[in-house]
């Protein structure tokens, strides 16, 4: 006869079992692998951190399938169609209004400081996290450990912001336990990932702390930051549409963010502007599965500026057009 300790060991064993082959891995398990272990010397070499703090910190890091679900099958994999409503509608215009009016001071500091206009730091905000409403329910140090050890694909990169997540936390005397975002490790109100945030954040009231979870004023400030660090052009054109004529359009690139063909470029393959572009500038081509059919874009240089917040061009286009019907509604009501 089995002993009911026995059995309860059985019993716990094959649990235990079950729970590895379904891919789950409890708190402190990461620090078992000798990627990680490697990752912890890595850091603890170059950036002389104590090995103990390192792996406490690791030690609670858990991995999470839905991220490795989720990150499977992001929104930029739908077509325009389909993308372009999720962020594109009256519930976010009506509410980019009024984040605009209830932040007005501080998106003019900002324009000011920085050149980049309050429709475009609004709309940024907007398509991330619904003005700072939803920032994201994954721990931080989960999103990334599970990515960076688990998710071969982008390990490396998730690494490194890994890397970067743990030295933002002692930076800022931050408590890495308690920080939440987006599946993919993305932060506070303009979902900065952990490089960015300590890259380009910026204390924009100098109240001693870079919070881009609570504080709108660092949120706009650091936004516009980013852009302005990555030469947005004040005034410039972001988008134009176009016309096609004829096939030959089928042969240049289309959806690469990268600016590449001047007019005359465009113009011999049958593309059209809808208004007049300078000879000399360098344009990206769009072609999107629009609702009614094929939808034609170039893209401007500052076009190629919000693809380096994301490299998607849907996700730059939702932002152009989103920060468009927020201006025209607000001139509309003023």
């Amino acid at each position: 006869m089995i002993s009911r300790r026995l059995l309860q060991a059985t019993l716990m064993l094959l649990l235990v079992s079950q729970a590895t082959t379904a891919g789950i891995i409890q708190r402190g398990d990461y620090l078992q692998r000798d990627d990680v272990k490697a990752f912890i010397d890595r850091m603890q070499r170059e950036h002389d951190l104590p090995r103990e703090k390192l792996e406490s910190i690791l030690a609670q890091a858990t991995r999470q399938q839905r991220v490795l679900e989720l990150i499977s099958r992001p929104a930029e994999g739908k077509p325009w169609r389909d993308y372009r409503p999720i962020f594109v509608n009256e519930k976010r215009i009506a509410a980019g209004v009024r984040f605009w009016e209830e932040n007005e001071d501080l998106l003019q500091r900002a324009e000011m400081r920085y050149g980049v206009p309050p429709e475009i730091i609004t709309a940024i905000i907007g398509v991330e996290t619904f003005y700072g409403t939803r920032m994201g329910r994954f721990p931080v140090l989960d999103s990334l450990a599970t990515l960076g050890f688990d998710y071969a694909p982008r390990g490396r990169f998730f690494r490194k912001e890994l890397e970067q997540f743990i030295l933002f936390t002692l930076e800022e005397d931050m408590d890495p336990f308690s920080l939440q975002g987006s599946y993919a490790g993305a932060m506070g109100m303009g979902q900065f990932m952990p490089s960015s945030y300590r890259q380009y954040a910026v204390d924009f009231d100098h109240d001693g702390q870079r919070d881009l979870f609570a504080n709108n004023a660092d949120a706009i400030g650091s936004v516009a930051n980013y852009f302005a660090r990555h030469k947005w052009r004040q005034g410039g054109r972001i988008a134009t549409r176009a016309r096609v004529e004829g096939g030959k359009y089928r042969k240049l690139k289309a959806n690469d963010r990268h600016p590449r063909y001047t007019v005359a470029a465009l113009t011999k393959a049958g593309v059209k502007p809808a208004r007049k572009i300078s000879a000399g500038e360098k344009l990206s081509f769009l072609a999107l599965d629009g609702r009614k059919g094929k939808e034609f874009w170039l893209g401007h240089h500052n076009f190629f500026v919000i693809t380096q917040y994301n490299h998607s061009v849907k996700y730059a286009l939702a932002v152009y057009e989103l920060s468009e019907a927020i201006k025209a509604r607000r001139n509309a009501t003023r």
